[in-house]
């Protein structure tokens, strides 16, 4: 019989922000890659005419559509966030537990914010 401690096990495992945040910038980073390449395609399909502007001008004024949009600006915007919390600790800054939970904290709302602001303007922006 294997006696050896099984650690961290999932059961027993605390979360935490940095966590959370940590595992959430390597999601959105893939994410992020496919978006592109969603947004080269989409750039690509433009090219062939009217025809194909109006099924990816009809895609992006659906329902899934909005939801995408919304995914891709929070995507990058918590990426950004959560790049300029590393570099400060690329710096030697904020690596001390009350600011890490609360540069982590404020990642995940500013992204928020950043992507309800972007959105909610992108007719005045864009």
């Amino acid at each position: 019989m294997n006696n050896n401690p099984l650690s961290p096990h999932i059961q027993i495992y605390n979360w935490h922000i940095s966590s959370l945040v940590s595992i959430s910038h390597r999601i959105t980073g893939v994410i992020n890659t496919l978006a592109l390449s969603l947004i080269c395609f989409w750039v690509w399909i433009l090219l062939f005419g009217n025809e194909s502007y109006e099924i990816v001008f009809n895609f992006f004024n659906s329902f899934v559509g909005k939801f995408f949009i919304i995914g891709f600006i929070w995507s990058y915007s918590f990426q950004i966030l959560s790049e300029i919390r590393h570099w400060f600790w690329d710096l030697g800054y904020g690596f001390e537990l009350k600011t890490s939970k609360i540069t982590g904290v404020l990642v995940i709302l500013g992204s928020i914010v950043i992507t309800v602001v972007l959105y909610s303007t992108r007719g005045v922006l864009f």
